[in-house]
């Protein structure tokens, strides 16, 4: 079923917000109205929208403030601006900003129907193929899919970020799809699987007589990866002496094989990712901060799939698809239940493991309850890594802290013995917000 499409009106005129709502819904629009840029993007923070329609002049976050801001989040969403002090000067500000429309007050109806619906055959003309594998009904999943796409049509580097299992090399390769080097290679590696001198020689490539074995010449996976994408996986783990010469090639764009006297140009994109947490990585040395910047021009990160528990139905039923020789065909309704409120340490690929193991052992069309809990049992002694333990740990204690302060951040920090910036830092990178604990 087509979804109806979402629209956040932002204006200070509550009557103007009234009459608009009662055009868009009379559209069969989908309406929500705030009174400030502020509101804006707290409600953008936790819903998805299809199109905002703001005003321009507004006290605090002003339209073209809060369009800035909206393109830092959700680059791929389409802005609308409302005025009623409209200038050629300030239309042209917007439009070479991004701004996808300008309408001046009093805002003549067909021009402003006409502006949501081209707004919304522009996103729907985005083809769905590029992340036809990533199969989510997650509203910060969307959200996150909708910046993939846009930063994909730049050459930007981009660092993927989140627990083990949740689909890093899944979105790196979408994101190869939506870009222009789309039918070019797209070339991955895991630098913590091969010791340093191997990861060297498979990044660069050699020459021959260059250390022993090296009985022929080899390209490396740069050079291979040439007009395409080169995905860096688990770059945290890469030794610091080969971020040195990493950091090197990025800068210069250009490789030297092992062995080699000469620099061969090349011309890819990269996208690495990591579990690790490489600000921490920074502080203590363990990850250069001039590679970590040179790496993460634009940051993505992926939620754990117990935050995204919604989607469990719908990914078992697209495993269960693509495993159509099984004569399962589905789980009961408790079963799908426990799988829905199971606590997913291992993230999708953990529940890939599940729905193996049950299929494996199915004697009948509909899995039962009995055979999910065999499988999670046997995932019990499943421990995920050092880095997602004490992530879950913070998490939990931040959530639990703020619980017990009721959202006073001052109380939370000082029963945390953290400073109050440190505090907010946390509560940032968890997405913490203190206003569901007032």
């Amino acid at each position: 079923m087509k979804r109806t499409p979402q629209i956040l009106l932002v204006d200070d005129d509550i009557s103007l917000l009234r009459l608009l709502t009662l055009r868009l819904e009379a559209e069969n629009y989908l309406v929500d109205c705030v009174n400030s840029g502020e509101l804006a993007l707290k409600w953008l923070a936790t819903k998805r929208a299809d199109v905002v329609i703001t005003d321009l002049r507004m006290e605090g976050i002003d339209g073209l403030a809060l369009f800035g801001k909206i393109q830092q989040l959700q680059p791929g969403l389409q802005v609308i601006i409302m005025t009623a002090h409209g200038s050629i000067p300030e239309a042209v500000t917007a439009t070479q900003q991004g701004v996808f429309s300008f309408l001046t007050k009093p805002i003549n109806r067909d021009a402003f129907l006409s502006a949501i619906r081209d707004a919304l055959q522009q996103t729907s003309q985005i083809s769905e193929e590029w992340r036809s594998k990533i199969v989510t009904n997650n509203e910060r999943m969307e959200s996150l899919l909708g910046q993939a796409y846009q930063v994909a049509q730049s050459d930007v580097s981009i660092l993927i970020t989140g627990a083990s299992g949740t689909g890093k090399e899944l979105l790196a390769r979408a994101i190869h799809n939506a870009s222009p080097r789309y039918s070019k290679p797209f070339v991955a590696i895991n630098c913590g699987a091969l010791p340093e001198h191997l990861l060297e020689s498979e990044l660069f490539g050699h020459v021959k007589g260059a250390f022993t074995g090296a009985i022929s010449e080899h390209t490396g996976l740069f050079l291979s990866a040439n007009s395409g994408t080169l995905f860096l996986d688990e770059i945290g783990d890469m030794p610091t002496t080969l971020q040195v010469k990493l950091l090197r090639a990025l800068q210069d764009r250009e490789v030297r094989p092992v062995g080699s006297a000469h620099s061969v140009p090349f011309d890819v994109r990269i996208i690495s990712a990591t579990h690790c947490d490489l600000e921490d990585a920074m502080q203590n040395q363990r990850f250069r901060e001039d590679l970590y910047y040179r790496l993460k021009v634009i940051k993505l990160k992926i939620p754990t799939l117990a935050e995204r528990a919604e989607d469990i139905p719908m990914l078992v039923r697209y495993l269960l698809e693509r495993k159509q020789r099984h004569k399962a065909k589905g789980y009961s309704p408790e079963a799908m239940q426990m799988l829905t409120a199971a606590p997913w340490p291992g993230n999708v690929r953990q529940l890939v493991n599940v729905i193996d193991q049950t299929l494996a052992l199915a004697t009948t069309p509909i899995i039962p309850v009995a055979l999910v809990a065999q499988a999670l049992e046997n995932q019990a002694c499943y421990l995920p890594s050092f880095s997602d333990a004490r992530a879950e740990f913070e998490r939990n204690y931040l959530n639990k802290v703020m619980t017990i302060t009721e959202g006073n951040v001052a109380h939370a920090a000082k029963i945390a013995q953290r400073n109050r910036t440190d505090f907010y830092k946390l509560l940032a990178k968890y997405h913490i917000e203190t206003s569901q604990f007032h």
